[in-house]
């Protein structure tokens, strides 16, 4: 598909032949004791799992889904997350199903002015488990959503293509450390010395570390004791279709008070 179609598939009202929705699972500041984020998790409308609908999206209809992913996030996020708070949206999208970033982020824009939830709420996680196909393409994407106001993470860091090289050319915001590299981390020194590794390179270069993934009460009090405090896993709530996961003792982020 060249690029031209591709960027009139991304401002397209194209509808697909197969519904969604999206579940959303607490992202948690430990250290302020606040719901820093929701993730939006795409479902089917019964709760079937990403894999199933995803199975559904071609090469012809990765941008269409896209843009209908990202929208359908900020939609039902403007009526479910509470309104005097500063709790962002994290959303899930594919760098490669994006060809010109300021053409195909107005959808997301205009969903967002839609239903008053503030872009600067949200955050675009592209993961590394997608093979990118055009690296300087991608970093053109993080920098445009950048100077839009968005916030950029690496998802699933550790588990895919590229690692440190993805980091060292895109400079994302966040990362999320994969959760096959935190599983155990409070017995496995091996694991601990890799974490401590990454943390200490993020911390460097200005970016803030996240951990995915955690179940148990040992693996958040190792992250804790390495300074990492955003975290995300079933320890603490599983994703509910088209509800905000209460957890106890965590609340949302109060919005920042005007001067």
């Amino acid at each position: 598909m060249t690029k031209d179609i591709g960027c009139r598939a991304c401002r397209a009202g194209n509808t697909l032949d197969f519904d969604f929705t999206m579940a959303f699972q607490p992202i948690l500041d430990v250290g302020s004791g606040s719901v820093w984020a929701y993730e939006a998790l795409v479902r089917g409308l019964n709760g079937e799992p990403a894999g199933t609908i995803l199975s559904r999206v071609t090469d012809e209809t990765r941008y269409q889904f896209d843009q209908a992913a990202r929208v359908k996030a900020i939609e039902l996020a403007g009526r479910l997350f509470p309104r005097d708070s500063d709790t962002r949206l994290s959303i899930n999208f594919m760098p490669n199903a994006v060809y010109e970033p300021n053409a195909c982020i107005r959808a997301s824009l205009e969903a967002a002015r839609r239903v008053d939830f503030s872009h600067r709420r949200i955050m675009f996680e592209f993961t590394e488990q997608e093979r990118f196909r055009d690296i300087e393409h991608v970093k053109r994407i993080v920098a445009a959503y950048r100077q839009q106001g968005f916030l950029t993470a690496l998802d699933d860091f550790g588990a895919g293509f590229a690692g440190l090289n993805l980091l060292a050319n895109f400079r994302p915001d966040l990362i999320k450390i994969d959760m096959e590299l935190l599983r155990g981390i409070d017995s496995d020194p091996g694991r601990r010395a890799i974490v401590t590794g990454i943390n200490d390179i993020a911390r460097a270069l200005g970016i803030t570390v996240l951990a995915e993934g955690i179940e148990t009460a040992s693996e958040l009090g190792a992250l804790r004791s390495l300074g990492i405090t955003l975290v995300q896993g079933y320890h603490f709530a599983k994703p509910r279709l088209e509800e905000l996961p209460q957890v106890e003792g965590f609340a949302p982020r109060a919005a920042a008070r005007a001067a």
